[in-house]
Formats: structure tokens, sequence, C-alpha cells
């Protein structure tokens, strides 16, 4: 009995160096490939605005409010979900005190609008008929269902590239095949910045005339990352 069980031991000592041999790390190799696709912006978002002063509180909380009420009542006109979005932004008002004495001498405040949306030439055609706020910010930005589909189409171009790049490492370093380890996919897009415009002088020149604006592309960018085992 005692041979037999000393002939199992042995046996199962031999299979645990087999397995570990096995499972012995292979050579790897990190390696990453990109795909990038410029996609015309088709968001359009302008920030409206306005300050007010005065001696009285309340005042300048009513003229504030008077202001906003009426851009919102032009804004609301247009206004439809996921073609032209409406809401209001910050709305602030402040003391102002004397440089010297310390004391409150007065009141500021502001407002502010924002509309942005895919209906690019009804926010444009707004932008002439709000004339309570001033214009502060423009800028257009990339659609979500623009950057998926974009990524959508590149990251198949993004994988092969990747594999491409792994089977030719693979046969530098002399090595037959690859086997894909792992692996990360993710995406970027490309910011733009807001145009500031000098709108306040422009509303009295311009009003009821449609902005001006240029869309210009946005870059989206699909990454693949990772490792792979190369294999005789």
């Amino acid at each position: 009995m005692r041979a037999f069980a000393v002939g199992l031991s042995v046996l199962s000592l031999s299979l645990c160096a087999a397995a570990q041999a096995a499972d012995a790390p292979r050579e790897r190799l990190s390696l990453s490939a990109s795909a990038t696709a410029e996609v015309t912006r088709d968001v359009l978002g302008i920030s409206f605005s306005t300050t007010r002063e005065g001696p009285e509180a309340a005042a300048v909380q009513g003229a504030l409010k008077q202001a906003l009420d009426a851009a919102l009542a032009e804004a609301r006109k247009v206004a439809k979900p996921g073609q032209v979005d409406v809401q209001t932004g910050g709305f602030s008002l402040y003391p102002r005190h004397d440089p010297k004495t310390g004391k409150i001498n007065g009141w500021q405040g502001s407002a502010e609008l924002q509309v942005e949306g895919r209906d690019t030439a009804a926010i444009a055609q707004l932008a002439g008929r709000v004339n309570t706020l001033s214009i502060a910010r423009v800028g257009y930005s990339l659609s979500r269902e623009s950057r998926e589909k974009a990524e959508s189409d590149i990251t198949a171009q993004a994988i092969a590239r990747y594999r491409a790049k792994a089977a030719d490492y693979a046969k530098q370093f002399g090595y037959g095949g690859y086997v894909v380890g792992d692996v990360n996919i993710a995406s970027d897009e490309g910011a733009g910045a807001p145009r500031p415009m000098l709108a306040m002088r422009m509303k009295a020149e311009m009003a009821d005339a449609a902005l001006s604006t240029e869309a210009g592309k946005a870059t989206v960018t699909v990454n693949v990352s990772g490792s792979v085992q190369l294999t005789k």
C-alpha cells in the first residue's frame, strides 16, 4: 500500500509540473492602433446673456426677469426636442459695495439663456430675433448620433490595423503567429472652442438678421490597445 501511495504522489507531482509548464507565460507583445474620421459638427449652441445694475435689488431683479422672459418667449416659438432645445442658465444678483466705506451702494445681476440643437438654420434666425439678451458664446459640437455612427464606421478599421500590426511584428520577431490577449477599445472626439462675439453692438445693426456661422469638422478617433501572445 505504501508503494502505491508513493506512486500516486509522484504522479501527482508530475502532473502539477506539466500543468505549470503549460501555463507558463508565453512571449507577449503590447501594441496599439487607431483609426480617425473627420465629421461635420451638426449641433449649434448659442448662449445669450445680459447684465443689469441699479440702486435697488428688486428693480434689478425685475429688469433681469423681464429681459429673460422676453427672450424665452421668442425661443419657445421655435423650440423642438432634439432640434432646438432651450434652457435657462445662471441667474445671479449680488450687492455692489462702495470702495471707500464698504457699504452697499447698489446691485448688479446677470441672466443667461442657452439654446442648442441640430436645426442650425432656426437657431441662427432666432439669434437675430432675441433683442433683450446679447450673444455671449457661439459654438458647434457633434451630436451623439453622428459620433456613434463615426465610431461604428472606423472601429473595424482600427481593429484591422491592430491585427495587421500583430501579424507583422510576430513575423519580424521570428514567430509564426499570435493569439489576441487583453484588448481595450476607446474613442475620443476632438473638441472645438466656442466663438466669442461682440454681440451688444451687433444687435442694433442686425435686428432680425440670421447669425452667420460655420460648423467646421470634429475629429473622431478610435484607439485599440492591448497585448498579444506570440506563437511558434
